[in-house]
């Protein structure tokens, strides 16, 4: 970032009317809230630390290499005076009523393979990334140019931290931010700016004594309200993880083959989740209607194919058969398909070790 003055020392620019404007704009972009952010969080850095000392962050090495930078955004960029915070909704146009229940319908069917809402359309890291620059080009266009940089979990950014100090939400016990209108299916991206805004107000939670999405964890990674230990987390054991799924942990994977959503499906607030008005989070073909036994059967060649443009990709061809693996393990074992014993059995010899040593598992744990 190129510093600059603050607005307010710029007589012609109304603070005010930045943010009025950037909400209209960001409205056209396909947001659907804006909000500001101070940059001091130091009274969140004594949590962060005590979360990385627990090693909850596992094999997220990344996590602890940026240290304290994670809530310090003046530090990552430096002459950042406010953040400006955006949500996007990302349940697919056309989410019925009830999707919920859809949801948990296609986990109780052990030959079908769950992937995680988000993930089924297009890559979200592109969506926000390319829409935040265009809300913050329009920006330099109506005030003139200014020192900015967009993130959208592409940094070390406290991004529930900073949107729930916006007003974008609150943080639900499972760490996520929740809003009354829109539950917690939205994503959430920044762009930091050298430009001093009016912050706006947070607002008050709303959890109560709920504490549906600790009981339903699979895993029971929520080891306490507002504590996750990613470790045991679906979503990172499938996704971040790159080594051997902790055998006590592949039962309770079941069907889930690249994230969990289990604890935003049993939130009661995700009744009142809004569906986007982007086409880029409709589910793509190969996850409408997905198979185990259809995924299982992708050549490292398909597998690019069809995850091309999609979040999916990042874990490569090697992580996505171990997960596959991990759940053709627990169909084998709950419905002695014979069919799903012979796929494994004719994959193994050309396997990797890592794949390898999860598809032992998974015959062995249908015996």
């Amino acid at each position: 970032m190129q510093h600059r003055s603050p607005v307010v020392a710029q007589p012609h620019v109304d603070p005010a009317d930045v943010v009025a404007q950037l909400r209209t704009w960001a409205h056209e972009l396909g947001f659907s809230q804006i909000g500001v952010s101070g940059v001091d969080l130091r009274d969140a850095e004594p949590g962060l630390l005590a979360w990385l000392a627990r090693g909850f962050h596992g094999s997220m090495h990344y996590m602890a290499s940026h240290g304290l930078k994670r809530a310090r955004p003046a530090e990552l960029v430096p002459g950042t005076v406010s953040v400006v915070t955006a949500r996007m909704d990302y349940l697919p146009r056309g989410t019925p009523d009830g999707w919920q229940r859809i949801e948990f319908d296609r986990l109780a069917r052990g030959a079908e393979a769950t992937v995680s809402i988000y993930a089924r359309g297009r890559d979200y890291h592109k969506v926000l990334r390319q829409r935040l620059q265009k809300l913050a080009d329009r920006l330099a266009a109506h005030i003139g140019p200014f020192g900015h940089r967009v993130f959208t979990d592409s940094a070390p950014v406290l991004e529930v931290e900073l949107a729930t100090r916006s007003g974008l939400g609150w943080r639900g016990k499972h760490t996520l931010a929740l809003d009354r209108q829109g539950g917690s299916m939205f994503f959430l991206g920044e762009i930091f700016v050298d430009l001093a805004l009016p912050v706006t107000p947070p607002v008050s939670a709303h959890c109560g004594r709920c504490t549906a999405c600790l009981e339903a964890c699979p895993t029971r990674a929520i080891v306490e309200p507002y504590r996750v230990d990613a470790r045991r987390c679906i979503s990172y054991l499938t996704i971040e993880h790159d080594g051997p799924i902790p055998v006590d942990l592949r039962p309770a994977m079941g069907n889930r083959v690249y994230g969990c959503d289990d604890c935003q499906l049993v939130c009661p607030w995700n009744k009142y989740a809004t569906p986007s008005r982007l086409p880029d989070f409709d589910p793509r073909e190969p996850w409408r209607t997905p198979t185990l036994l259809g995924l299982w059967s992708w050549t490292q060649e398909e597998f690019l194919r069809h995850t091309e443009g999609s979040p999916i990709r990042r874990i490569g061809y090697e992580r996505w058969r171990r997960n596959l693996a991990v759940a053709l393990g627990n169909a084998w074992r709950a419905t002695r398909d014979e069919s799903v014993r012979r796929a494994l059995v004719a994959a193994r010899e050309a396997a990797s070790p890592l794949v390898r040593e999860h598809i032992d598992w998974a015959l062995e744990v249908g015996r």
